[in-house]
C-alpha cells in the first residue's frame, strides 16, 4: 500500500495544475488557496490526533509495527488527498468548472475515503488521550445509542443506498445551485459526500476479514460495489449524453476552463463519473470476486 502515497500526491498535483491558471476570473491570477478555518481546523486535528495516537501505540507494540507503518502510509495517503480537494486551488477552481468540481468529489469519495477506512485511525486515534479518556470513549462506542446505528449504517447494503442517494440528490438541479450560491451549502455537499462514501468503504472493506460468515460478506460487497458502478455509472452518463447544462451556476458562466463551453464542461465531467468511477468499484468487485475463487481453486487441488 505504500505505493499508493506517491500516486496520490501526484494526482492531486497533476489535476490541480490546469486550475491554478484558471481559478479565478482573470486568468493571470495566482493560485488560490482556501484556508477556510471550517475545513483546515479538522484536517490539523485530526492528524494531529493520529499522529500522537499512533506514536504512542507504535511505542508501546513489540509486535504488529509492520502492520502499524502501512496503516500510517495509508492514512497519509488518504489525508492528503482529503487536504489536497478540499485546500489545493481544486477546490476554487470547481466554483467554475462543473468537470473540475467532479475531480473534487472523484478524489474524496474514491480515494481519500478508502484509504482513510484501510487505514483503520480511530483505532489509533483513541491512544491520543489518556488511559481514562479511552475507556469513556471505548465505553460510549459500545453503547446501545452509538454501537447498533453504526453497525446499520455501515452494513452492505444500507450504505451502498446511502451513497447513492447522496450522489442522486446533492446532484439535483435545485440542490447543486444551491450548493454553488452559498458555501454553507457546499460544505454540507462536501460532508455528505465524504461520511457516506466512509460508511460504504467500511461495508466493503471493513466488513470483509476472516471467520464465520466472511465469504458471504465479500460476496455482497461484490454486488454492492457493482450495483454502485451501474448507478453512479447511469448517473454520469446522463450528464454526458446531455446536450444543454443542468446547472445555472455553470451555465452562467461565459467559457469555463479549458474554452469549454457549459455543455461540453459538464459531458467531460460526467465521463469522469462515468469511466472512472465506475471502473474504480468494478475494479474492487472483481478484486473481492477472487478472493472467493481463491480458497475453492486451492482445496480443488489438495
Amino acid at each position: 500500500m505504500r505505493k499508493l502515497i506517491g500516486p496520490a500526491s501526484l494526482i492531486i498535483g497533476v489535476i490541480a495544475a490546469p486550475a491554478w491558471a484558471h481559478a479565478g476570473h482573470d486568468h493571470d491570477a495566482s493560485p488560490v488557496w482556501t484556508w477556510d478555518p471550517w475545513i483546515t481546523m479538522p484536517l490539523a486535528l485530526s492528524a494531529l490526533v493520529f499522529v500522537l495516537g499512533w506514536w504512542r501505540l507504535h511505542a508501546r507494540s513489540s509486535t504488529g509495527r509492520a502492520r502499524l507503518r502501512t496503516r500510517a502510509q495509508l492514512f497519509a495517503g488518504g489525508w492528503l488527498t482529503l487536504a489536497g480537494a478540499l485546500v489545493s486551488p481544486l477546490h476554487q477552481a470547481g466554483e467554475r468548472s462543473f468537470a473540475m468540481h467532479m475531480i473534487e468529489h472523484e478524489l474524496l469519495m474514491l480515494l481519500a475515503a478508502p484509504l482513510l477506512v484501510m487505514a483503520e485511525p480511530l483505532s489509533a486515534m483513541l491512544w491520543a488521550f489518556p488511559l481514562e479518556g479511552r475507556r469513556r470513549i471505548g465505553q460510549a462506542s459500545a453503547s446501545p445509542i452509538i454501537a447498533p446505528p453504526f453497525r446499520w449504517l455501515t452494513s452492505a447494503g444500507v450504505a451502498t443506498l446511502i451513497q447513492a442517494a447522496m450522489l442522486w440528490i446533492w446532484h439535483m438541479p435545485s440542490l447543486f445551485d444551491l450548493a454553488l450560491a452559498h458555501q454553507g451549502w457546499h460544505a454540507a455537499q462536501h460532508l455528505c459526500f465524504i461520511v457516506s462514501a466512509l460508511f460504504f468503504w467500511t461495508a466493503m472493506l471493513g466488513r470483509c476479514g476472516a471467520g464465520a460468515g466472511a465469504a458471504a460478506n465479500r460476496a455482497l460487497a461484490a454486488f454492492c460495489l457493482l450495483v454502485t458502478s451501474l448507478v453512479t455509472g447511469a448517473l454520469g452518463a446522463l450528464m454526458a449524453l446531455a446536450s444543454s447544462p443542468w446547472y445555472a451556476g455553470y451555465a452562467r458562466s461565459a467559457l469555463s476552463p479549458f474554452g469549454l463551453s457549459p455543455a461540453e464542461d459538464q459531458q467531460l465531467a460526467g465521463l469522469i463519473m462515468w469511466l472512472p468511477g465506475g471502473l474504480v468499484h468494478l475494479f474492487v468487485a472483481l478484486a473481492l470476486f477472487r478472493t472467493l475463487l481463491t480458497p475453492r481453486r486451492t482445496a480443488d487441488a489438495v
